[in-house]
């Protein structure tokens, strides 16, 4: 065996790197790879053992997340670039931690300085990297055909145009379109336009530069389908083009440059003076739009529906070797530890992209930071391919530990197909959310929430809803080009040529409103799993029983479409590129159908409408939590375990404040019904005759009240920025909703009111004490708030103890009463939990963990026992490593009275005969009687805690440093493992 292949060998067969723990921050210009820098001692203190970063490529100037990309070959100089990030790496190294890197290989950021979307610009479909972006260069419309729209426009063309909006300018030897601060090539082969023969006078252009100009006149048209052509035009512009930059830059060619602006451009109140220009934009790759035709006419894929990221094509092995060079290096010299996968649902063909980073992975620790000798077309060394070639991913999660963004519907399962070690924990966040909410209660708040608005609300219903209203506008575009390549098969086959467009487009909306699950994954061989061909058998199922209207056989036609068929074929490949495509769409009508409609107007119970949940669930058993944690550990040891990202609805302590209220629902009903009474009068009647805020506009806003009210708010001032937060939450709400205002119809009036309504409830008038509303809200919070905080410690123990990966947001290492972004983007006090930290670890070692924990009981409202759970847990993670990785996982029952009041289980590891007992409260409200009391001690009653026949009856409270024993049956009572702590972990002793 060759040295490489051994090499090869050895990489694939190790041992993933996991992290222990990880801490996600979002870096921006305000907070870079300095800023973070600094805060790694913080976090490796207090028990983080990875960096998890946001995208930290060079992204658009002033980007607050780094999602929008431009360039993948070198890092954001905004965060610092190279320098910054090097220094961040030694930091990292030094204390030794691992970093998690967010990439985002689905799409890339529109602008200026993305130098491969503006060669497309240039160049249109001829350019080297116009396959490198998902662009449909033959779309329904004819005239569109070989050109990209581009939707950027504020109102219609003719109008900017004649308004002197869009204008020719040449600018450091270039020649471009300018719309404000949009910036466009023109295309070289058009520029003899701007210099037309006939307008010679006076300065006559020098007959060199004409010269130069009929040359590129001359070049293969930038709509050319032969590649040869494409390839020679490429290398004459590769000529030509230092030449007309030296030529523009000429100082003799200005006055003539000048003139030939101030004729294109137009003037204003002269409508025939802009054809010029008009002709001269007509002839271009791309075609200038009003932003309102996106939803019905964009011809490239789009992260969603937002215009300005282009999605991007990984099934490509060229686009795939220019995005990864960069990867491939900070994998070779270990700076980067494991990646996350943004929007893996996104692509053409996920498994392919997962497999290929494996591929990068071994490439980088076998052959170096940079490719050798021959390259397969992805840029990865043909020896390294070759070797594992028919490899079985199916039997492995890779070396590279690597996890995927990916959204499963509760009860379904990641792939097992694909190569890595898990998702970002989303699933996860479902589980430890819903085992606090009491699902005895579903039907009084179902019942609540029917009152309240006059009606009851299906919420399957409103979700199919809502995808067929996703599809009829935003992704209107997306569903067009499936059907014409739905037509196009259909045109060849003899038994389904009758179908109509609209027929056809009608059961791909019908089905895809129809799905289940987020797509399906389908790979480029087209292999399906029985679970997937259960999915669309089930959606089509659906679909043809909501519309009976519609010819079954058309519905039969697409089945049979994407489910493949005979592979000897002549249409089989065609059908394979349908499917494709159609699951490339199914995840973002479910995204924006669900997350981003749905969950904003099905507001029964906020709580569960978060991102990897349903708000169809109600409550989760602990039987149900305790199977979902044994078979994680059985088939994703290492998958992430999240409670809190920058893109979920609300924050883990404002879900957890809410859960309470499923536990109270008499008073809850109560309180709300006062509210409403109380409030009506700030409600304010519109001219349409609506009444702003509506009854369920009402209900989300109280809901969100209470999960978000701050633990401290001493000031007018204080709570005035409450106030704006809440507004800019219901901004965002109310518009995603897209019942009274929208997006794309903005209703100020409207909102207006409803902003009046909060100032109305929120702040007292000028001399009044407090508002009716404040005064009861503050009289039922203080239950809320502590059993809110009592949920929040549990869930934290829990998700610490859990097989998986623990993954902290930043800031939620102290309280956190974030709402969505921005919110949740705010900034972070790192210098304040910084300190807290190290006072806390100063009373450890003076006075001992019990006295720890009588003083941050004693200050609830400033969350340092939050900060003090997390540290002892996750240092106990830390030191027992093996045990949380890899140990069995034993639920554990509670015994005698109070068997639905706490959690229990047993993390033990034969090998090193170890094992952590975890008991954490539940339903902590009910338990108490709803009394703001903290369930300590004799609120446990005879409650115990039965040990599965171990070996271990000794342990040590690693919050409280105390010792518990259990009796000679093996059962520990609860009233001595909460004497003086609300959760509890307890390491064994011999």
């Amino acid at each position: 065996m060759s040295e490489m292949k051994e090499c090869i060998d050895r990489v694939v067969h190790s041992g993933v790197r996991a992290p222990v723990s990880t801490y996600r921050v979002q870096m921006h210009p305000q907070f870079s790879f300095s800023d973070v820098r600094k805060i790694l001692p913080y976090l490796k203190q207090l028990g983080i053992s990875d960096l998890y970063s946001s995208p930290i490529f060079e992204a658009r100037p002033g980007s607050l997340h780094g999602y929008d990309v431009i360039r993948h070959d070198r890092f954001n100089p905004e965060l610092g670039g190279n320098h910054g990030f090097s220094q961040l790496s030694v930091a990292l190294r030094h204390a030794n931690m691992g970093l998690l890197l967010d990439i985002v290989p689905n799409h890339m950021g529109l602008g200026n300085n993305s130098a491969l979307w503006q060669d497309v610009l240039e160049n249109g479909r001829s350019s080297e990297y116009a396959t490198f972006f998902d662009i449909d260069w033959k779309p329904l419309q004819p005239d569109m055909r070989g050109k990209l729209l581009l939707p950027i426009l504020g109102r219609q063309y003719g109008e900017e145009l004649e308004d002197k909006k869009i204008q020719v300018s040449f600018e450091d030897g270039h020649a471009r379109i300018r719309y404000y601060d949009h910036v466009f090539p023109i295309a070289p082969r058009t520029l003899h336009l701007l210099f037309p023969e006939e307008g010679d006078s006076g300065d006559e252009v020098p007959q060199g530069f004409r010269e130069l100009l009929k040359e590129l006149a001359h070049i293969p048209p930038h709509d050319t389908e032969d590649p040869n052509l494409a390839a020679q035009r490429r290398a004459q512009l590769a000529e030509l083009r230092p030449r007309l930059q030296k030529a523009l830059l000429a100082p003799e060619l200005q006055p003539i440059l000048q003139r030939a602006v101030e004729r294109v451009n137009g003037v204003e109140g002269r409508p025939e003076s802009f054809d010029l220009l008009h002709a001269l934009l007509e002839v271009q790759p791309y075609r200038l739009a009003y932003w309102r035709v996106s939803g019905e006419e964009i011809n490239y894929r789009r992260f969603f529906d937002i215009n300005d990221l282009v999605a991007l094509r990984m099934e490509d092995p060229a686009a795939f070797a220019r995005t990864h060079c960069l990867i491939r290096k900070l994998l070779a010299t270990q700076q980067v530890t494991g990646l996350r996968i943004d929007h893996c649902d996104g692509m053409f063909n996920p498994r392919q992209y997962l497999i290929r980073l494996q591929l990068l992975y071994a490439a980088s620790q076998c052959s170096g930071a940079t490719a050798e000798g021959p390259l397969a077309p992805n840029g990865i060394e043909l020896e390294i391919r070759d070797t594992l070639r028919g490899y079985d991913w199916t039997q492995s999660q890779g070396p590279l530990y690597t996890v995927v963004e990916k959204i499963l519907e509760p009860r379904e399962s990641l792939p097992r197909e694909w190569p890595v070690s898990g998702t970002t924990g989303y699933d996860f966040l479902h589980l430890a959310n819903h085992v606090f909410i009491q699902p005895q209660n579903e039907s009084r708040f179902t019942a609540l929430y029917t009152k309240l608005l006059g009606r009851e609300v299906d919420p399957s219903e409103l979700i199919y809803r809502s995808k067929l209203q996703v599809m009829q506008t935003a992704l209107s575009s997306e569903v067009y080009v499936l059907t014409n390549l739905l037509n196009q098969l259909a045109s060849n086959d003899r038994r389904a040529r009758d179908f109509t467009e609209s027929i056809l487009e009608a059961v791909i909306r019908e089905t895809i409103a129809c799905f289940s699950v987020y797509p399906t994954y389908i790979d480029d061989l087209g292999q399906y799993t029985e679970r997937d061909t259960a999915f669309i058998s089930q959606a089509i199922w659906r679909a043809k029983y909501r519309n009976t209207d519609i010819d079954a056989s058309a519905f039969e036609f697409l089945q049979n479409t994407l489910l493949l068929g005979d592979r000897s074929d002549p249409k089989y490949p065609a059908r394979l590129y349908f499917a494709l495509k159609f699951q490339q769409l199914t995840g973002p009508v479910m995204a924006k159908g669900v997350e981003d409609t749905a969950f904003y107007v099905y507001t029964r119970f906020l709580s569960a409408n978060e991102v990897g949940s349903s708000m169809k669930v109600f409550g989760i058993s602990a039987e149900f939590f305790h199977a979902s944690n044994q078979d994680r550990l059985q088939n994703a040891p290492d998958t992430m375990l999240t409670t809190s990202t920058h893109d979920t609805k609300r924050s883990e302590d404002v879900r957890n404040r809410l859960n309470v209220l499923s536990e109270m629902p008499t008073q809850w009903s109560s309180i709300v019904r006062r509210w409403v009474r109380m409030n009506a009068r700030h409600k304010r009647p519109l001219q349409d005759g609506r009444i702003a805020p509506d009854a369920n506009e009402e209900y989300l806003i109280y809901q969100t009240i209470v999960g978000a009210w701050p633990w401290q708010m001493e000031t007018l001032d204080d709570r005035k920025e409450f106030l704006d937060r809440i507004k800019q939450y219901c901004a965002k709400a109310l518009n995603e909703a897209k019942v009274n205002l929208s997006w794309i119809n903005p209703n100020p009036s409207y909102l207006e009111a409803v902003n009046s309504f909060l100032t109305a409830i929120l702040i007292p008038q000028e001399r009044a004490r407090e508002t009716r509303f404040v005064e009861t809200l503050k009289a039922f919070l203080p239950a809320v708030q502590l059993f809110g905080a009592i949920n929040s410690l549990s869930q934290l123990v829990l998700k610490i103890a859990s097989p998986g990966v623990p993954d902290f947001y930043q800031g939620t290492d102290l309280w956190d009463l974030s709402l969505v972004d921005p919110d949740n983007r705010r900034p972070v006090d790192y210098a304040l939990r910084a300190q807290t930290l190290e006072k806390l670890l100063a009373l450890h070692e003076r006075d001992g963990a019990a006295a720890v924990c009588s003083e941050v009981l004693r200050t609830l409202p400033d969350g340092r026992i939050k900060l003090w759970t997390m540290h002892r847990a996750l240092t106990t993670r830390r030191e027992l490593h093996p045990v949380f990785r890899h140990g069995e996982y034993i639920p554990l029952s509670i015994e005698q009275e109070k068997q639905h009041n706490a959690i229990a289980f047993l993390r033990e590891s034969r090998s090193t005969k170890q094992s952590v007992l975890v008991v954490v409260p539940r339903f902590a409200c009910s338990l108490v009687h709803a009394k703001p009391h903290m369930p300590l001690a004799d609120a446990w009653g005879k409650a115990t805690v039965a040990l599965s026949g171990g070996s271990f009856k000794n342990f040590a409270n690693v919050f409280t440093g105390k010792e518990v024993h259990a009796d000679e049956t093996g059962r520990l009572k609860l009233s001595d493992i909460f004497a003086d702590f609300p959760v509890a972990m307890l390491t064994s002793k011999l």
